[in-house]
């Protein structure tokens, strides 16, 4: 999800504005995903590289994405939405950790459309702390470092899932930008990838409908 800020610019609008759009084009998507019957929705909310920009505007977006949960737990719960959020939480606020694990409690039995939203993430970082754990494991002897095969390093990763789902079949990227960002790294070894100019605030239900039938 990118391009918030630069749509805010253009709009003549404050930076807030731009992020609180982000959130209503997510809300768009996960209804439409539903109707779609799309299984997997993975949003890139914030970066762990994200973290370097002002404080106050980390402070906001952090803010603006825990109420983003907390108001819509019960849509989510409505819609069939299991909402997984994934990252580094000791970059989190408490209170935002908090809202995530109510939020994934409460959804946790839901089975139509699975959310994950990617807060203080980067694929680095996930690769590495799935290397951490299974050289943890193997320093305690409760496997062998010869076990260690790309299926156990990729259901170590906090961005994986059941194995028909570990890998999406696409990544799309707006604003125009032509790279990955540190986004899914390992997930996306075979992925399509779809790039746009259109910017996230302003990827609605044509866009979405545009690309599923293509």
């Amino acid at each position: 999800m990118d391009g918030h800020a630069r749509w805010a610019r253009a709009q003549g609008l404050p930076i807030a504005d731009g992020h609180e759009a982000m959130g209503r084009a997510l809300e768009t998507t996960v209804r439409l995903s539903c109707a779609l019957g799309i299984r997997v929705l993975s949003a890139f909310a914030f970066s762990h590289e994200n973290l370097g920009r002002p404080k106050a505007e980390v402070d906001y977006l952090m803010e603006m994405l825990e109420r983003l949960i907390h108001d819509n737990v019960f849509e989510f719960s409505r819609q069939g939405v299991r909402l997984q959020v994934i990252g580094d939480s000791s970059q989190r606020p408490a209170s935002l950790n908090s809202a995530a694990r109510e939020g994934e409690e409460a959804t946790r039995n839901n089975s139509r459309l699975v959310l994950q939203l990617l807060i203080c993430y980067s694929g680095r970082w996930d690769i590495v702390q799935a290397c951490q754990e299974l050289a943890r494991k193997a320093q305690g002897k409760l496997l062998s470092p010869d076990d260690i095969d790309e299926s156990l390093l990729a259901s170590s990763l906090k961005a994986s899932l059941a194995h028909e789902f570990s890998c999406p079949d696409l990544i799309i990227r707006t604003s125009g930008e032509q790279r990955l960002s540190n986004f899914l790294l390992w997930q996306s070894a075979f992925s399509e990838l779809f790039f746009t100019n259109v910017l996230w605030p302003d990827f609605g239900e044509d866009e979405y409908l545009q690309l599923y039938k293509h």
